[in-house]
């Protein structure tokens, strides 16, 4: 075994392993920079310093039992109270802490599974979503054994209620509409939504996951949105989550239901085990109360005011990034996005997104990639005020880079993304994908030296590898023929 990855033999130094800790950090994407427009929400190492020692103060506390740390569940009670008043629910909402987006959106799958399950013996349970539902909902679907019906998309990159309506049975369980969903950053049409799930007696989940702690702030500055939270009728559930737009340190979402009623079946409960009788409310069992402490203290210190002026420079922001992309010739922002999301495309033949992506990580940003149809996506913050203007500067430079040079969409990344995204065989990226990743987490991290990872392209190498084997695959068949 590898002396780095065996444990010592007595412990180590601490300043020690604290600088061993800052090497570490060494490749990681430059948060603090604004370099990065996804993963991470940074407002200042002052906030950071400020969360970390309100978390420091709960370390070791549990919310697995809420009548232990009672400390806990009263932190909690307080969140759930501000965040249902900022959703504009009634005094029935019910909810809970969770570690993050994806487990909020799979306690929803589980709760709408087990109610249909309950009340109407749905024993092969649907749910209903958009094309740029969040992948959460795949993977809730997966685990929980849910099939998941996508919902078609019109010619505008807006959810098809034509469709929506011919879509819903016996099975349905859960409809989904986000607020807003991620790939480019558009709001669902939750109020038309919400009513056709209502009007078959289906139950409506709207996914503000990102959206939940800036959409309430934007309209209390004045911009119109739709009625989009529990304003209106038929939403039944909201998740939005503490740790993107509220600030709070990672690790910290909220799962809403309109009564205690919905919320009853996400509960588990266990009477006849030995070591007696366990409930359980989420899907984690030990709840790290550093998690609770931050995100109360960030909302503490925040509050009303200052989060709608963060809002007010994110928008402004987003928007001056907005307008600097459609400014620059042969760019066009896809579909019609609200708030801090957006993403943005090629619309001359000749010029390669991916390959802009490409000259773009050169200059060190962070580049997140989206498909169908092929762009370059964004999520801004308070952070790119501050390099709005380089960004676009190095955005155009990399267009004209690109256009001058069109051999610059056979390399790199830019070919593998392509490929990726159209290759029609996706069982086969599937496995690929799988195999490689599984890599990522054999003893010593597998033959993945991330030491030697330039930033940012941990995914980026990974559809590469996976490319490259599917192009061996396709060459030996075309051999065999």
């Amino acid at each position: 075994m590898s002396t780095e990855t065996a444990l010592p033999e007595e412990g180590r130094d601490e300043q020690e392993i604290l600088k061993a800790l800052d090497e570490f950090a060494r490749n990681d994407p430059d948060y603090r920079g604004g370099r990065i427009f996804s993963l991470t929400y940074h407002l200042s190492d002052a906030h950071e310093k400020f969360i970390t020692d309100a978390g420091r103060r709960f370390a070791s506390a549990n919310g697995l039992n809420p009548a232990a740390f009672q400390s806990l569940k009263r932190m909690e009670t307080q969140i759930v109270a501000a965040a249902a008043g900022l959703l504009h629910g009634p005094d029935s909402v019910t909810g809970m802490m969770t570690s993050g987006g994806t487990e909020s959106c799979m306690l929803a799958v589980k709760t709408y599974r087990d109610r249909a399950r309950r009340l109407r013996r749905v024993r092969k349970p649907e749910i209903i979503i958009p094309l740029t539902g969040h992948v959460a909902w795949l993977k809730g679907a997966e685990y929980l054994g849910v099939r998941v019906r996508r919902l078609p998309e019109t010619r505008d990159h807006r959810p098809d209620l034509k469709r929506l309506k011919k879509m819903l049975g016996r099975r349905t369980v859960m409809v989904l509409g986000s607020a807003p969903e991620y790939p480019r950053g558009m709001i669902d049409p939750i109020p038309e939504m919400a009513a056709i799930a209502a009007d078959a007696g289906v139950p409506f989940h709207v996914d503000a996951c990102v959206g939940g702690f800036i959409l309430p702030f934007m309209e209390m500055n004045g911009e119109t949105l739709p009625a989009w939270d529990f304003r209106t009728p038929g939403v039944t559930s909201i998740s939005a989550d503490l740790h993107k737009y509220g600030y709070a340190g990672k690790g910290a979402s909220l799962i809403l239901y309109r009564d205690v009623e919905l919320f009853k079946d996400q509960i588990f409960v266990e009477t006849d085990w030995p070591g007696g009788i366990f409930a359980s409310a989420g899907l984690l069992g030990t709840r790290p109360g550093a998690a609770y402490a931050s995100a109360w203290a960030t909302l503490q210190r925040i509050g009303v005011e200052g989060y709608r002026s963060m809002a007010r420079e994110t928008i402004a922001t987003a928007e001056a990034l907005k307008k600097g992309v459609q400014a620059i010739d042969g760019l066009a922002i896809i579909g019609h996005p609200q708030g801090p999301l957006f993403a943005f495309r090629s619309t001359d033949p000749r010029l390669d997104i991916f390959a802009v992506g490409d000259r773009l990580e050169a200059r060190g940003w962070q580049v997140d990639r989206v498909q169908q149809p092929d762009g370059i996506h964004a999520m801004v913050t308070m952070k790119h005020a501050q390099i709005c203007q380089q960004y676009l500067e190095d955005l155009a430079a990399c267009v004209q880079e690109v256009r001058e040079n069109p051999e610059l969409a056979t390399k790199g990344s830019a070919p593998t993304y392509g490929m990726m995204a159209h290759v029609p065989m996706r069982k086969m990226v599937r496995e690929k994908v799988r195999d490689i990743f599984a890599g990522l987490y054999l003893p010593g991290g597998g033959a993945v030296d991330l030491s030697q990872q330039p930033p940012a392209r941990g995914l980026t190498g990974l559809a590469e590898r996976a490319a490259g084997a599917i192009a061996n695959r396709r060459a030996r068949r075309q051999r065999r023929k």
